[in-house]
């Protein structure tokens, strides 16, 4: 058998907003922009180059969904955006206004940084582990 991860929903306050900020901040590529009924739209939006799963991006439309806006995993780190080169991207993602909340650190697993994004959610940027 097999099985993919293929898009995880990301609760937005406006798709435009949520657009600029994937883009232009953290330079992913818009894969797909559908008007759909009752002024939903099905957008999709991934890393740039990446070739595994995407974020479906979904504006709020109840006081309960409003409410996860921010907040997605109770404050916890949301999602981790690997990246092959963390020094590139963590300067890059800076220069465009990306607030980290730490300054990088290295761990077993990799270099890291927390960042929010324009929500306040918390991710991690990870690049890989420096060899030993």
């Amino acid at each position: 058998m097999s099985q993919t991860l293929g898009h995880v929903t990301f609760m937005v306050r406006n798709y435009d907003e949520a657009v600029a900020f994937f883009t232009n901040a953290l330079g992913f590529q818009l894969i797909e922009d559908t008007p759909q009924d009752e002024g939903k739209r099905w957008v999709l939006v991934a890393p740039a180059g990446s070739h595994g799963s995407s974020l479906l991006l979904a504006q709020a439309s109840t006081p309960e969904q409003v409410a996860r806006i921010g907040n997605q995993t109770g404050g916890r780190v949301t999602l981790f955006l690997h990246t092959d080169d963390f020094a590139r991207d963590y300067r890059e993602m800076k220069a465009r206004g990306v607030k980290f909340l730490e300054t990088p650190r290295e761990e077993s697993y990799g270099t890291v940084a927390v960042f929010e994004d324009l929500y306040g959610n918390k991710w991690d940027l990870l690049g890989p582990p420096h060899a030993s």
